[in-house]
């Protein structure tokens, strides 16, 4: 850990992350209370609290899946990976977010509705991924997509806290333990007492704040004194590929996409995104929370604005770093940053209090503090949805009611908080830092990702494959993990079993082998299954209002209009996942790694302003499109005073926040 002087003094930590927690938290509880008085929207209900009654419009909705990709992770990782191995790495960096989210599109869509030959409707009443696993495979299978979907969450909501609470450590001397155990607290508040609503709020929030502070950052850091313009922070770069050669990369330079370790890293966090995201049921809720014509627009906006903050934040402040740190401003001049400081993602604070001071310090304590509370409420709403929904309401109280249901999210907000934090703080004390969590963590990740897909989308994969696959997939990508890092270091440690090389392995493994065990256990004992049974998922009966609806028949969902859009909605979410996928990856970065070249002064500029212009694009997306799609009508009513029409539902008062050009869905009272 550092021994640099932190910029800013203990008070400033507390201050933030208890101050600002407290704030929030009680912000959004009176937000809360004033979306239920205006727009009818029961926070104890389950509907709402797990699925914001499935209304959010495509602004919240592109916004929510900005603010998914602005881990503090990303932020911190972003830039010491690109400290240590040069720009083509916040190239791979967002190529491995943006294609997640446009293929979630396409999945999202599917999880409302079935098109084939004749569209029926799929899950469009589930709360969960996990529950569309237990009416599909029975209880057996569900039990252990609970294992992977909690471990999933534990490790991706851990390494988010560890690396914010050494990030907030390093620029306030505050204990590390007491801010790991801080950082959810108000987090866990807020969720305690909003659910997915309050987090699509408090995310927008968030995400407004962090836009601005990281717009204005990548400027301050360009034209900061000791750099002054892109063409000098060209230079620095140039002048360190000299000084500091990067083994693996073509010439020793910071300036190609001509890198090995990049190379590998964009594999590697790509197919451990993809397990990320699929097994990760925040990203599903969010897709059931969205209203039928937000979900593929929202995710695709999304997907693609989220490509710069890596790219664009992560270059500048990486490259910046290498020409900072021959100043005497830097925290450790004259000496380089130790390996692991590096490890510990303290670049970004020492570019931070190098070219803004203690202003710049606590700037970026605030968007580490943004970044980590938004992501912890995501979290912890989907791992209670799991503890409420698919472990009480399914294996302890097979009948549970909406209040049962809703007390144990609130339970389950809580040991979240706690168990993360623990931890977090298990992992600091046995030496483990960001960056190790970073690279392992698809190992464990990655096995349920294809019979996700294929629980979903293909109606041959059999209970059998379904309970084979994941754990065949886990024991040969733990093996390799393993034996790799024997291979490579002659030692099974920390340090072996964080190297690249050993993850790469072991996350591909984890990832491609349950697709081949699938197909052939299936293909040996077939037998298809039948799409009409998700039918059976049923919304919460609510206690607290509005009762449960009538049931919504064939006749009246499925109008010409409404099938016709819906196709055009999978068309489009089809097309965008696989233009992603082709663009950030394979006509990209791909062709130019195989270029071998160094950019010229010219081109570097010109890569510089067009990242620039696109983090600009993801501020407008995230801080402006919400409300210009519905959200300003939405606050104004809340200021005003005037109260929502309590006889409709949330779905008709709230169409401001879920703007959609789906065709309408009326379904008559009955005995109209």
């Amino acid at each position: 850990m550092s021994t640099v002087e932190a910029p800013l003094p203990q008070g400033a930590g507390y201050g933030v992350v208890v101050g600002f927690g407290v704030a929030f938290a009680l912000g959004m509880v009176w937000v809360t209370a004033q979306i239920k008085k205006h727009f009818n929207e029961d926070n104890k209900s389950t509907e709402t609290f797990m699925v914001a009654n499935r209304t959010v419009g495509t602004g919240l909705t592109a916004a929510a899946v900005i603010s998914s990709w602005l881990y503090s992770t990303a932020l911190l990782g972003a830039s010491f990976l690109t400290y240590r191995y040069g720009l083509a790495l916040g190239v791979w960096w967002g190529a491995s977010a943006s294609t997640m989210i446009c293929c979630m599109a396409y999945l999202s869509i599917q999880g409302k509705f079935y098109l084939h030959e004749l569209p029926k409707r799929r899950a469009p009443n589930a709360h969960t991924m996990l529950e569309i696993i237990r009416v599909r495979y029975g209880l057996g299978v569900h039990l252990l997509w609970i294992v992977l979907a909690l471990l999933n969450n534990a490790l991706v909501f851990s390494a988010m806290v560890l690396g914010s609470s050494s990030a907030v450590t390093a620029l306030t001397g505050m204990n590390v333990t007491a801010s790991t155990y801080l950082l959810p607290l108000g987090v866990a508040v807020y969720t305690y007492f909003g659910g997915l609503r309050a987090t699509f709020l408090t995310d927008y929030v968030h995400t407004f704040i962090i836009m601005i502070i990281l717009v204005w950052f990548t400027i301050k850091v360009i034209v900061h004194h000791e750099i002054g313009s892109i063409g000098a922070l060209y230079d620095a770069a140039v002048q360190a590929g000299v000084d500091y050669p990067v083994e693996g990369n073509y010439k020793g330079s910071y300036l190609t996409m001509r890198s090995n370790e990049c190379l590998y890293f964009g594999i590697l966090h790509i197919i451990s995104n993809f397990g990320a995201v699929i097994m990760d049921t925040g990203f599903w809720q969010k897709g059931f929370s969205a209203d039928v014509g937000s979900a593929v627009p929202g995710y695709v906006l999304g997907g693609i604005a989220s490509f710069s903050v890596p790219w664009t934040f992560g270059t500048i402040v990486g490259l910046g770093a290498l020409a900072l740190e021959k100043s005497p401003s830097w925290p450790t001049y004259p000496n380089r940053m130790t390996e692991a400081e590096v490890g510990a993602g303290l670049v970004l604070p020492y570019v931070a209090q190098t070219v803004a001071g203690k202003g710049g310090a606590f700037a970026i304590l605030l968007t580490i503090f943004m970044s980590s509370t938004s992501i912890a409420s995501a979290q912890m709403i989907a791992t209670s949805s799991i503890i409420s929904f698919d472990i009480y309401g399914t294996h302890v109280n097979k009948k549970p009611t909406d209040s049962q249901l809703i007390r144990w999210s609130h339970i389950g907000v809580v040991i979240t908080s706690l168990f993360i934090s623990t931890l977090a703080t298990a992992f600091h004390r046995g030496g483990v830092d960001m960056s190790w969590l970073l690279y392992m963590i698809g190992n464990f990740t990655n096995p349920g990702c294809f019979p996700t897909i294929l629980a979903l989308l293909w109606k041959g994969q059999t209970r059998a494959a379904a309970i084979t696959a994941p754990i065949v997939g886990m024991a040969c990508g733990v093996s390799v993990w393993l034996g790799t890092a024997y291979a490579y270091y002659g030692e099974i440690s920390i340090k072996s079993t964080g190297g690249t090389m050993p993850n790469l392995f072991g996350c591909a493994a984890s990832f491609v082998v349950p697709l081949p065990v699938s197909v052939i256990v299936s293909l040996l004992w077939p037998k298809e299954f039948d799409w009409s049974v998700f039918g059976e998922i049923k919304k919460v009966e609510s206690e607290h209002g509005r009762t449960q609806e009538e049931p919504v028949t064939q006749e009246v969902l499925l109008t010409p209009e409404r099938k016709q859009y819906m196709k055009r909605m999978s068309r489009w979410a089809a097309f965008w996942a696989i233009a992603t996928i082709c663009g950030h990856i394979l006509l990209w970065p791909l062709p130019m790694y195989g270029a071998k070249m160094t950019f010229s002064k010219t081109f570097f500029t010109a890569w510089i302003v067009i990242s620039l212009i696109w983090i600009w694009f993801t501020l407008l997306v995230a801080n402006f499109y919400p409300l210009y799609d519905g959200g300003l009508r939405q606050i104004w009513t809340v200021i005003r005073g005037s109260k929502g029409n309590a006889e409709n539902s949330p779905e008709e008062v709230a169409d401001s926040s879920a703007s959609s050009s789906a065709p309408e869905l009326r379904v008559a009272p009955k005995g109209e």
